[in-house]
């Protein structure tokens, strides 16, 4: 055993003497390895810190506070409740009773002696420098106390006054204002002066106002309420402090009075589940934890990055102790010379595995740790909430800097094996021996390639389970990186058509696999993966695209208004033609019945009625006609559901939101250009006073377009109940329909203005729909909705910005990951290149080679690498991603044809799952990628080496 400890400790001084002798070399080395432990460090660091602890998250809900006391809207009727005051139900059974609703008095449910806070919430539109802002409004005496840990005051001080207020950081910064400004809101006259800022500590982002309250909440909503617009929305929840803390026996009496609670010391020390009512009700389910699947997905899913990265650095490290043995191996054969045995040869090579992951463990979680720190207000910001507080755990970091030590000892055990085996002679002499390939891991590569092809393509064509996909797949790219040797050998015939410099790289590449292959075998584990996530990605964006319903044409612009008859409409289409760029402006009105004060949907209110399309019952869907009952699983068998759900009258149009009722428009040919509809026979119908129909289900079979005006409502629901057409006059036009790709965005039919005056329906203004020759600014935007505002109405506006993308930024980051990891692997194979063949470069010196052949040869050398790594990795990471694909398309097919079987098939239509292999990102990895590596190789390699010294003898 002593023996055994001296031994060992020789060897950790001999590879500590031969790092630091070989600087270059280690310092590659341990770069690899620290960097990411340097990375795994740092999240660690960072979840653990943004991870808030029960007690952090306690006081950001609740301050200072012992609870937070709430409305339960039971109408008082008695609740259970969660401990965590999350989910509430009523006490009873509702079966054959109402539910309860209401509001109730929350302050007679609170214990004797307690102390109390107001917090209400609302939101309003306030006026900034460009215009108005949407913004949250917080009625609460933010400078009491028991407030604190709920907002973090920044510069300034709270409002003490009615007419102060204090604003978040994040509105101060989008609206413009300043600590001093006054601010007001729309339809409210009174100022308020800004005395401080705060933040959120769990929303950086938010856009908030605080006062005090009643001072702007309650005169805001009185006089939105005067003008007929909608209130603030405002929620009232009360903050409770009590000598003893709020129990949960406490909690419990609450309920019987219908409020929740939100309680301190129940959060901090929950009661048993037996203890709790709501959990004790038969048809409550309180599996709100992960699944014990979803748990073990997510450690599968860990422990394979983890895997993979060990994997990669080995592939990458180990080339370099096996280079670095090489070099070292005059050293290793006096260890043999001098009585050693190969474990002790062994043991050497270990070593410097040991120092170098060692080294790397302590440099990684260091840099870790300084680099965690320095970045915390950007890691906020960007997670916008800032950490409870710097999270540091020992044992944490020490089993990640044991990950280092780990993948080194594992990246030189290879070279270690090798080293120990050469003989003494062949050790002190430098010979290398006669070095053959072997036979059997091309053989074992090629077997794993084809198992796990097919069972990914099982998994694809016959199973649900990802799982299978993702497991063939990784088996399948395992046996390519087994057959990489052989496949750099076959590439190297390639050769014989290649100049001098790329052939002599090619050629090194090949006769030293057992440095060009890991390294090859690391870019192509490294693209692999990028391709695939690129792939899959890119197919669900070209289906998102696909499935994406526009409201409009891109770039057009619809403003509506559904109350008040219309009267402001004028005012609001000039203001959007004069802060937006409009080309076209097409005005648009609306049907209305009865009284024209109405709104949009008042119909059986203050004499307002309403109208509707008359549908033909040839056109009507079987499915669903009125006369046949609700369920047509009683109606109709499964195949004749399924044909059903086919036919063009059970098809719903896809895009757009009704502007109207049943989306009758009164317009011209303008609104056609607006809608993209190029069509000239649609033009001259509508100056022939016809109706343009985008639904040919409200075309009779004689052409023709009937409107019912209904002004008795509460008969014509009596009539819906029993089947029956509701009373009132139909008004008939005659109709041009369009052909059924063209698109309506929500619009059914236009009625020319011209023929809504003759037959004597009555209308009033609704908007107008804009084509734009360029899309608006954010100050173009809050100087329209100022205007807007200044007209006491509510609009409807959107601007139709087409599909946006989601993943555009993680294609590119991939893209950019998958170049940097291919670059350095290729870097480290060409270093290690030089290293190792610096006794040709000086041959080539020696007989007249020009200078610059080292440049182009180490360019070249780089090149190669990362283009054998790059095609193999493109072919190999395409798999997976199809593999997934094919899996979804089965199961939302299946999906389909389920909601066929019950008559739903019309609504979404068959499901479109492309697969699209994303060319930009792999002529990327596949062109750029190694001729960038080259030229930087290329030019960071000195043209000229030392001159060559013969040996001693």
């Amino acid at each position: 055993m002593r023996n055994r400890y001296h031994s060992w400790r020789a060897a950790v001084r001999i590879a500590r003497r031969d790092a630091v002798r070989a600087k270059g070399r280690s310092s590659l080395v341990l770069a690899m390895i620290a960097l990411p432990i340097l990375g795994v460090s740092a999240a660690d660091l960072t979840l653990r810190s943004a991870e808030l602890s029960t007690e952090q998250k306690v006081e950001r809900k609740l301050g200072a506070a012992d609870a937070m006391v709430s409305d339960a809207l039971s109408g008082g009727a008695p609740v259970y409740q969660s401990p965590d005051g999350v989910n509430s139900v009523p006490v009873g059974n509702f079966e054959q009773a109402p539910w309860p609703e209401g509001s109730t008095d929350v302050r007679k449910a609170l214990p004797p002696g307690a102390r109390v806070l107001e917090d209400s919430t609302g939101s309003g539109k306030l006026r900034t420098t460009h215009g108005l802002l949407n913004t949250e409004i917080r009625e609460l005496k933010a400078a009491d106390p028991m407030t604190t840990g709920l907002m973090t005051l920044v510069n300034g001080r709270f409002p003490r006054a009615a007419d102060e207020v204090a604003a978040t950081t994040h509105f101060l910064e989008a609206s413009g204002l300043r600590l001093g400004s006054k601010l007001t809101a729309r339809g409210l006259a009174r100022q308020y002066t800004i005395t401080g800022s705060y933040e959120l500590p769990d929303s950086l982002a938010a856009d908030q106002v605080n006062a005090l309250p009643g001072a702007l909440l309650s005169p805001l909503d009185e006089a939105l309420a005067a003008e007929r617009l909608a209130g603030t929305g405002k929620t009232t929840h009360y903050l409770v402090a009590v000598p003893d803390g709020f129990t949960w026996n406490m909690v419990k009496q609450a309920n019987t009075k219908g409020v929740t609670v939100i309680s301190r010391a129940v959060r901090l020390d929950p009661p048993a589940d037996a203890d709790v009512p709501l959990y004790q009700q038969e048809d409550w389910n309180n599996s709100y934890g992960d699944s014990t699947a979803a748990k073990a997905a997510a450690l599968t899913a860990a422990g394979t990055v983890v895997g993979l990265a060990m994997l990669e650095i080995c592939l990458l490290a180990g080339p370099a102790f096996a280079v670095g043995a090489r070099r070292s191996r005059r050293q290793l054969g006096l260890v043999g010379a001098n009585g050693g045995e190969r474990r002790h040869v062994r043991a050497v090579v270990l070593a410097g595995g040991l120092v170098i992951g060692f080294a790397a463990a302590v440099v990684g979680t260091s840099l870790g740790l300084i680099l965690t720190l320095a970045l915390r207000p950007v890691l906020e910001e960007y997670l916008g909430a800032r950490f409870g507080s710097f999270d540091v755990r020992p044992l944490e970091l020490l089993g990640i800097g044991l990950l280092a030590v780990v993948t080194g000892l594992m990246s030189a055990i290879v070279p270690a094996v090798t080293a120990s085996r050469q003989t003494v002679l062949a050790s002190l002499t430098g010979r290398r021996g006669v070095r053959r390939s072997s036979r059997v891991l091309p053989l074992v590569g090629l077997v794993a390639v084809g198992l796990g092809t097919a069972i990914a393509l099982y998994g694809s064509a016959y199973s649900d389970q990802f799982i299978i996909v993702a497991g063939g797949s990784a088996l399948a790219e395992l046996g390519v990186v087994a057959m990489t040797p052989a496949l750099v050998g076959l590439f190297g015939r390639t050769g014989r058509w290649l100049p001098l410099s790329p052939r002599l790289a090619l050629r090194d590449a090949v006769r030293n696999r057992g440095r060009t292959a890991p390294a090859v075998a690391a870019v192509l584990a490294a693209v692999a993966g990028t391709v695939a996530v690129a792939t899959y990605t890119a197919s669900g964006e070209s289906q998102g695209k696909a499935e994406y319903e526009a409201r409009l044409p891109y770039g057009a612009v619809s403003l509506t208004m559904e109350e008040a008859g219309g009267r402001d409409v004028p005012q609001a289409r000039a203001a959007v033609q004069k802060y937006f760029p409009v080309d076209v402006r097409a005005d648009v009105d609306r049907v209305a019945v009865g009284n024209l004060n109405c709104g949009m949907y008042d119909g059986g209110r203050n004499g307002c009625g309403r109208y509707e399309v008359v549908v033909p019952k040839a056109n009507q869907c079987p499915l669903w006609a009125a006369n046949g009952g609700a369920d047509p699983a009683e109606r109709f068998s499964t195949a004749q559901r399924r044909a059903l759900a086919k036919d063009w009258r059970c098809v719903d149009r896809k895009g757009g939101i009704n502007p109207t009722e049943g989306g009758v428009v009164v317009g011209d040919e303008k609104l056609l250009k607006v809608l993209a509809v190029d069509d000239p026979t649609a033009a001259k119908a509508l100056a022939d006073g016809k109706v343009v129909s985008f639904d040919r289900r409200n075309v009779d079979g004689r052409g023709s377009i009937g409107i019912r005006l209904i002004t008795d409502t509460e008969a014509a629901d009596r009539a819906a109940e029993q089947g029956k057409d509701a009373p009132g006059p139909v008004k008939i036009f005659p109709a041009h329909q369009l052909a059924e790709d063209a698109e309506g965005y929500g619009v059914s039919m236009i009625i020319p203005p011209a023929a809504v005056k003759a037959s004597g329906i009555t209308t009033v203004p609704l908007g107008a729909y804009f084509t734009t020759d360029r899309f608006p600014g954010t100050e173009q935007r809050q100087q329209l909705d100022e205007e807007l505002g200044r007209t006491g109405s509510a609009f409807g506006l959107h601007l139709e910005e087409g599909y946006t993308s989601k993943n555009g930024i993680v294609l590119l980051a991939l893209t950019i990951f998958a170049g940097l990891v291919t670059i350095g692997a290729a870097g480290i194979a060409t270093g290690l290149a030089q290293a190792d063949a610096e006794a040709d470069l000086k041959t080539l010196a020696a007989v007249g080679a020009p200078p610059r052949v080292r440049r182009t040869l180490s360019g070249f050398q780089c090149g190669v690498v990362a283009a054998m790594g790059v095609v193999l990795g493109s072919a190999t990471g395409v798999l997976p991603a199809i593999g997934l694909r094919l899996t979804e398309q089965r199961q939302q097919t299946k999906w389909y044809e389920e909601a066929l079987d019950q008559g739903y098939g019309g609504i979404g239509g068959a499901p479109h799952v492309p697969i699209v292999i994303p060319w930009e990102t792999l002529a990327g990895l596949l062109i750029v990628v190694p001729i960038g590596a080259a030229l930087l190789a290329a030019l960071v390699t000195r043209s000229r080496g030392a001159l060559a010294r013969r040996e001693a003898t």
